[in-house]
């Protein structure tokens, strides 16, 4: 009887961390993510398709941009575009499912809302954002909140004022309750229980795949002692475009801006280091997994992917949490592998554009099967230390909205950005001089050559997904150049 001598998958995905944290040189502390990352290869470049949980997670379960998978936003509350996957959408858990893996689930979900992890292959021990969780205040409870006085105590540090809405806390310290508080104990208990599940899965023969999916650094920031102190505000550095008034941005944008302006600096550097604190306490349970991980014997033969569903601007353009405005922070994650038995030269970093599209082709190929559709590559050339000629050059996001609906896509070279908004005036950054966007170029008629060139490949690109904001209605084809211009002579489509 010949040994299955396919690797087992073990993936840490968590929720809202930006990639800039898991640079080299950062302020933030994330050892074992280093640790991985030097022992395997880091992808510099990696990003969401959509700043937004459900989207961005049923694209790295299906490999499927979202106009392929059919959500679009948050599929657990009323203002839900949809909430089931497309007819006909696999996931990589089935094809790994068939393929001979034995799966185990514990943490997020949060794909769709009439499935759960166990109607898509996986030995479900523990979920979070599944049917019957609907998330947000529904009538009746701000029916409840209506009758009680506004407080009228002044603002305090970390609180947004919030009339008719009730005060937000951004940030905060506090020790977990674990019988109350969804974020703290709850992750700690996610990896728990996804270590007992890595425990099982080792004892049987089967080649397996294990998902941990912790619910941090997720706004609210606010954390135990320990980690709330971790870092001291005084020496946090205020993001380079802090101090973008964003004026010749969406207006959108601007509104934002001024409902975080309420903060003072000080408690923008006292919000970031919160965050920081929440990256270092989800790294300290990486650390956990990967503790668990050797003692089992297997890590040898186990690809380890870190990875989170989108990022957060934390403080970027004076922005928190996620949303429409599409800067880097936001849709850039943290990506690292690490596979002992299979990659070539570990320690690199590769500076490819990937997007979690590419993950599930990846899972497929590395259980030597292959998905029916896909709208990403496997990354498995990298690992071998091989770059693909025909690899693209470029980046596309589909974004519809949260649960106020917009229409936005951009495309992003390593030279410029164009951004379309279809609700507001459009933006062009020219990266290779204005890494952090602080002057949009898309008024100045000077490039107008080059949005043309983005618009060629976003529509390429909405060709190649099938997406669905291609409309001639004069009031809502506002791009400044339709698809035509993507489908000249001479393309190939």
């Amino acid at each position: 009887m010949s040994v299955d001598t396919r690797p087992n998958l073990l993936i840490f995905m968590n929720d809202q961390q930006q990639g800039q944290v898991n640079e080299p040189g950062h302020p933030c502390r994330t050892p074992h993510a280093d640790r991985l990352a030097a022992e395997g290869v880091r992808f510099a470049r990696a990003y969401t398709t959509t700043a937004h949980c459900c989207p961005s997670r049923a694209t790295f379960m299906t490999g499927l941009y979202p106009s392929r998978h059919g959500i679009y936003n948050n599929v657990l509350n009323d203002a839900a575009l949809s909430r089931s996957l497309k007819p006909g959408v696999v996931t990589f858990s089935e094809v790994l499912r068939d393929a001979g893996y034995e799966l185990a689930f514990s943490g997020k979900w949060h794909v769709c809302a009439d499935e759960q992890p166990q109607d898509r292959g996986w030995n479900q021990y523990h979920a979070t954002a599944i049917q019957g969780e609907m998330h947000g205040l529904r009538w009746e409870r701000f029916r409840e909140l209506a009758h009680q006085p506004e407080p009228d105590a002044p603002r305090g540090r970390g609180e947004l004022l919030r009339p008719g809405w009730g005060r937000y806390r951004l940030y905060g310290t506090r020790e977990p309750a674990p019988e109350t508080d969804p974020y703290l104990p709850g992750d700690l208990r996610t990896v728990e229980i996804g270590i007992r599940a890595l425990q099982d899965l080792a004892r049987q023969e089967k080649p397996w795949c294990l998902y941990i999916g912790p619910v941090g650094p997720h706004d609210p920031y606010i954390l135990p002692e320990h980690y709330a102190t971790m870092y001291d505000p005084a020496e946090v550095e205020l993001p380079p475009s802090y101090y973008d008034d964003l004026m010749d941005k969406p207006r959108v944008y601007q509104r934002q801006r001024r409902f975080w302006g309420q903060m003072t600096e000080e408690e923008y550097r006292e919000a970031i280091a919160h965050y920081w604190g929440f990256c270092s306490m989800q790294d300290d349970l990486l650390g956990m997994v990967m503790e668990a991980l050797e003692a089992t014997g297997q890590a040898e033969n186990t690809f380890l992917l870190f990875i989170s569903d989108h990022g957060d601007y934390a403080g970027a353009h004076g922005l928190f949490m996620k949303g429409v405005a599409a800067f880097d922070e936001c849709y850039r994650v943290p990506c690292i592998m690490r596979w002992p038995a299979g990659i070539a030269e570990p320690g690199r970093t590769v500076e490819e554009f990937v997007t979690l599209a590419d993950l599930a082709p990846t899972f497929a190929e590395l259980a030597g099967t292959a998905l029916p559709a896909q709208s990403g590559r496997s990354l498995l050339p990298f690992l071998r230390g091989e770059r693909p000629e025909d690899w693209p050059d470029e980046l596309c996001s589909q974004f519809n909205g949260v649960e106020l609906y917009y229409s936005q896509r951009f495309v992003q070279t390593r030279e410029w950005k164009y951004v379309y908004n279809g609700f507001d005036f459009d933006e062009l950054y020219h990266l290779s001089e204005d890494p952090h966007c602080l002057r949009n170029l898309a008024g100045d008629l000077r490039y107008r050559p080059v949005i043309e060139e983005m618009c060629r490949r976003m529509w390429r690109k909405g060709y190649e997904e099938g997406d669905i904001f291609c409309n001639p209605y004069p009031t809502v084809s506002l791009a400044p150049f339709g698809p035509m211009v993507g489908l000249r002579e001479g393309d190939e489509l």
